[in-house]
């Protein structure tokens, strides 16, 4: 197993507090709803279930107007501070189909188009994120939200009241992350552009949704390294139509969710590598940020979707074929096989990148490119430097030989070109050191 594993949801759990019995108690006046639901708040995030769901059920025979107008308009507002603190939408949605689950995902999704109403403009991207996530109004009254979607999801009141103190309880335990693109509000000058829309990026994605369904592994690393290459084209492109200055890297955060949540980081990381980016891995908050230029970002993110797609469907062909010569466990198969897997496809895919980018150099002249590319790759280095000071590397510790050696067979199955040998540990196994936080 990765010993970089996930430390749970990642919420404190602070010590309960005190509180009267529901039965026999008056219904909450108006000006308590805001007390009560900080006090189911601090409940939910408690240890304590009992104690949780009679504040619950405080909120229940509270005026339902009030509560709810309540909940939903301090769902908006907190959602509000953690854009300055570097959240993004789709983040903020990640992290609560993981703590808290689909449907109060979907919540969460009108409470960011709420959100969007208050910001006269919002950058592209983020606007592209809120379409992504189906973030839209479509109630009419903020005040009657909570009565509207529990009539659309067909929930009974307590269920949806839960729902709400749940998702708002993730949204006030999040911590500051790192600023990746200015929010709406904030100094648009470093922000990255959108999506280039090219033709090329088009038939990378096209290469790429080949290689996912084919049955067949060979052809599907083939499809992979071919896309590598085009992207990497692309980002040479870029980098030669760019007659400015160098401007400061951008960032994504690519989600990395249990199970196997250390090979997917891996995985990350080297597809980053791979694309003259640089990872770090969260592994408490579920996602590894990639810094780098944008036409590398975009590279990584079309690369890792796909990437972990192709790796998931080889791991369970293997584990088939294991099932009938073996009887063992799969989860530490399953691991090793992962690891393995990310290892040796970065390998392939930095020999994609350094092949094309010699003939690019060869083709543009190597003194007018190269020293470009080594410039982004230090601002790459000093933005992550900047950005996670605290930074630490971990070592992955594998403990099942067979899908180890299967990963990377699976990995090596295309004939390409020959490159670099696989580095390799004293005790014969593969290197792989996790940056982490």
């Amino acid at each position: 197993m990765d010993d970089s594993s996930v430390s749970g949801d990642g919420r404190t759990r602070p010590h309960p507090i005190e509180t009267w019995p529901v039965t026999g108690q008056k219904e909450p006046a108006v000006s308590d709803v805001d007390a009560l639901i900080s006090e189911a708040l601090v409940a939910a995030r408690g240890s304590d279930v009992r104690l949780a769901e009679r504040q619950l059920d405080r909120l229940v025979v509270g005026e339902p107007a009030a509560v709810e107008a309540a909940l939903f308009g301090r769902a908006v507002r907190a959602v509000g501070r953690l854009w300055p603190r570097g959240w993004q939408p789709v983040d903020v949605a990640r992290i609560v189909t993981r703590r808290a689950g689909v449907r109060p995902a979907r919540l969460l999704a009108d409470v960011l188009a709420a959100d969007r109403r208050g910001h006269a403009t919002a950058p592209t991207w983020w606007d592209e994120q809120l379409a992504a996530l189906d973030a839209r109004v479509w109630w009419a009254d903020d005040a009657r939200h909570l009565a509207d979607w529990m009539a659309r999801e067909r929930l009974d009141r307590v269920t949806a009241l839960r729902e709400a103190v749940e998702v708002l309880a993730v949204l006030d335990g999040l911590p500051p992350v790192a600023v990746l693109r200015p929010p709406p509000g904030a100094n648009p000058g470093t922000a990255p552009p959108g999506p280039s829309g090219s033709r090329m990026l088009d038939r990378v994605r096209a290469l790429l949704a080949k290689a996912e369904s084919t049955g067949y592994p060979a052809e599907a690393e083939a499809l992979t390294a071919k896309a590598q290459e085009l992207m990497a084209r692309h980002s040479i492109d870029r980098v030669l139509l760019d007659a400015g200055p160098v401007d400061r890297p951008a960032g994504v955060r690519l989600g990395t969710d249990a199970p196997y949540a250390g090979a997917k980081a891996l995985l990350v990381q080297e597809v980053a590598a791979a694309n003259r980016c640089e990872a770090v891995w969260s592994d408490d908050l579920g996602f590894s940020t990639v810094l780098g230029y944008p036409a590398d970002l975009e590279a990584v993110e079309l690369l890792y979707t796909s990437l972990l797609v192709q790796a998931t469907a080889a791991m369970l062909r293997g584990r088939g074929e294991r099932r009938r010569t073996s009887s063992r466990r799969t989860r530490e198969y399953d691991d090793a096989f992962l690891h393995a897997y990310a290892l040796r496809i970065g390998e392939r895919l930095r020999e994609a990148t350094d092949r094309t980018s010699r003939e690019a150099a060869s083709a543009e002249g190597g003194d007018r490119l190269l020293p470009v590319l080594a410039s982004r790759s230090e601002a790459v280095r000093q933005r992550v430097e900047t950005l996670f000071p605290g930074v630490t590397q971990g070592r992955m510790t594998i403990r099942d030989a067979e899908g180890w050696s299967s990963g990377t067979a699976a990995a090596d199955r295309a004939v390409l070109d020959a490159g670099a040998p696989p580095r390799r540990l004293r005790d014969g196994r593969r290197s792989g050191a996790r940056p982490t936080r």
